[in-house]
């Protein structure tokens, strides 16, 4: 694939997992990157935004939270400020409190939507009239492949994760015309900090391998190359999709 020049990209929840290896690989192909991430995650968001600069590309650090309209906006002006355009807005910022529906509170149905759907939505929001000036934009949402099929403990977040699939295809139709393509990535499990604790024992884990195809779990690295083609000119003539990068655990 073609180096990207003078482009930069906004990755969200980026202070470590998913969000941290997709932002480094994106500096290590070229980009200039903006990472965001919740105050309290200051520390691990500056070790990200160091490894961007070891990769030789300017990297942007905001401690906002996505559910807050006038945050998000104040960054992504000061970003187009600083490099006159988004080109690649990747939304993984996510929380999973784990509760059964019978037993799962109103408050944390409300974060749950909150962060992993209203945030996405905003974040588009606020990226999309400059991507529409330039006539060209690539916005990635990281949604799961509990979004698929729902998985017990987790109805919340699966719900989350489906209408961020929904969102991803509506937002490729209103977006199109416009050179702005929109898809989505639907993650199986992996091996991150909050995997890890989602899936409890090391047992767990043994289980979920023999069940992956390719008999391992994922590692945050897996999910780069994918968010890379989605960024990319290879992926001209893709948008509205949702690809499962689950090492075949999931087929549809």
């Amino acid at each position: 694939m073609m180096r990207p020049t003078g482009k930069v990209a906004i990755v969200t929840g980026a202070s470590r997992g998913i969000g941290r290896a997709i932002a480094v690989g994106l500096a290590e192909f070229g980009y200039n990157v903006a990472v965001l991430d919740l105050a309290s995650q200051k520390k691990e968001l500056a070790e990200t935004a160091r490894q961007i600069t070891a990769a030789g590309r300017v990297a942007y650090q905001y401690e906002v939270d996505v559910t807050a309209r006038g945050e998000i906006d104040a960054v992504v002006a000061d970003v187009i400020g600083k490099e006159g355009s988004v080109d690649v807005l990747v939304n993984n910022a996510g929380i999973l409190k784990p509760s059964t529906l019978e037993d799962l509170s109103e408050k944390d149905w409300d974060a749950h939507f909150n962060v992993n759907a209203k945030g996405v939505l905003l974040m588009c929001q606020a990226v999309l009239p400059q991507m529409r000036r330039q006539k060209s934009g690539r916005i990635i949402n990281i949604a799961s492949i509990a979004g698929r099929q729902g998985v017990a403990t987790q109805g919340h977040y699966a719900a989350t994760k489906s209408a961020v699939i929904t969102l991803t295809r509506v937002l490729a139709q209103e977006a199109g015309m416009d050179g702005i393509t929109v898809n989505a990535i639907c993650p199986g499990i992996i091996l991150t900090e909050m995997g890890k604790n989602n899936l409890g024992s090391d047992e767990a884990i043994r289980h979920w391998e023999t069940v992956a195809s390719l008999k391992r779990l994922g590692n945050p690295e897996d999910v780069v190359g994918p968010v890379r083609f989605f960024a990319s000119s290879e992926s001209n003539f893709v948008t509205g999709q949702a690809l499962n990068v689950c090492g075949g655990i999931y087929f549809h």
